[in-house]
């Protein structure tokens, strides 16, 4: 079975009212792919919205949980709180969660585990600094990220691998094709061998860092490369270009 190609809108701490009712509207009068899965990921508040506004065939994601169901968390939100609200997605791993946040490799593991129990499709993410890339550990880090995850999944069906590159996110810098599908590559070898063939063959990688309508249909022609999590791009009407760029190919 060909792997579907599915786009992802990472908010991040951006948008109002006002202009995420824009951003659906121009979502809900586009001509998206058919043939695409695309998921959108508006800050905590505005969920409970854009999922009520937005067309059925666009899916909505929280772009964090925790890995509790309930108790003495200030702050923070479950699982089980997104999926009743109607959110089918969450965002884990991210990289400003590791950085800024400092989440560690094994609290986004069980967060993924949590995330998965309660029902949630997870896109959890990946990726190196730059510093990490110039020492050559770009495989090292990811196979460390990704380990941690994977000991606590047991079925890979609802798991989609977002590879960032944490040097090229917000900043303009792309992972070059080869580059990119170098890493995915990597990625599905190493879920070969560490899990199974046929959840290698299954799962889908996404990119993320500094996608845009100029660089997506180029990417998206790379083998491994099986969609994208977009970031700023999203917030813009070029998300739909984006999101087409498999039919553009």
């Amino acid at each position: 079975m060909p792997r579907k190609f599915i786009v992802g809108g990472n908010f991040k701490l951006n948008g109002s009212q006002s202009s995420l009712q824009t951003l659906v509207e121009g979502l809900n009068q586009g001509n998206l792919d058919s043939n695409v899965e695309i998921v959108v990921s508006p800050p905590f508040v505005y969920l409970d919205q854009v999922r009520k506004a937005v067309r059925k065939d666009v899916a909505v994601a929280g772009q964090n949980c925790y890995s509790k169901a309930s108790g003495a968390y200030t702050g923070e939100v479950a699982a089980e709180m997104l999926k009743d609200i109607g959110i089918e997605w969450v965002i884990l791993g991210h990289s400003e969660r590791r950085e800024i946040f400092k989440e560690t490799d094994d609290e986004i593991g069980l967060k993924v585990a949590h995330a998965l129990k309660a029902g949630l499709k997870v896109m959890a993410c990946i990726g190196e600094k730059l510093e990490e890339r110039e020492a050559n550990k770009t495989t090292e880090v990811v196979v460390r990220q990704l380990a941690a995850i994977a000991k606590h999944v047991s079925d890979w069906t609802n798991v989609v691998i977002a590879y960032e590159p944490v040097w090229a996110i917000g900043t303009g810098k792309v992972a070059t094709p080869d580059q990119a599908q170098e890493v995915h590559k990597d990625i599905r070898a190493w879920l070969k061998e560490k899990v199974s063939a046929e959840v290698a063959e299954a799962t889908r990688i996404m990119y993320g860092g500094s996608v845009n309508g100029g660089n997506a249909a180029t990417l998206a022609k790379e083998e491994d490369i099986d969609g994208f999590l977009v970031g700023g791009a999203s917030l813009k009407p070029e998300f739909v270009t984006i999101c087409n760029a498999k039919a553009r190919m």
